[in-house]
């Protein structure tokens, strides 16, 4: 039965940004191809990490306004975190494995930061919000 109190759903107030739910579902799978691509290839801050968001962005840029931003985010983000996890392993290179001090807590960190802003990124596009990650270069434009 209905509460006679409870206020009724305008279906308009749970989209408040009028984007259509197609764009707000591919541009939620643009951030979630991230941790997929993640989980399928070698890991976070590996190739795959910015494959699924690459295809996604190629796909659907000229026809989906939304979901090319939000895709063309991710990639950036992913991006940027696999030119940090590099540098790290250079840096582990380079001091002969004495920068494993260094490299393996912040592959941690950064591991786990990672996975955190892209279920956000993936939520606050889902809801019509266009995300924007921290610390991601724009390296594609």
């Amino acid at each position: 039965m209905n509460d006679p109190l409870e206020t009724p759903r305008d279906p308009a107030s749970s989209n408040p940004s009028n984007i259509p739910a197609e764009q707000r579902q591919w541009a939620m799978f643009a951030h979630l191809s991230a941790i997929a691509g993640a989980i399928v290839t070698s890991g976070v801050g590996g190739w795959g990490t910015f494959l699924g968001p690459l295809i996604i962005w190629l796909m659907k840029k000229e026809s989906m306004p939304f979901v090319e931003d939000q895709a063309k985010e991710a990639l950036n983000y992913n991006i940027t975190i696999a030119i940090v996890f590099l540098a790290l392993w250079v840096l582990v290179f380079i001091t002969i494995g004495i920068g494993l001090v260094i490299a393996v807590p912040a592959w941690i960190v950064i591991g786990i930061a990672w996975l955190v802003f892209t279920i956000i990124a993936a939520v606050k596009s889902n809801e019509g919000t266009a995300y924007r990650y921290p610390f991601s270069w724009r390296l594609v434009k």
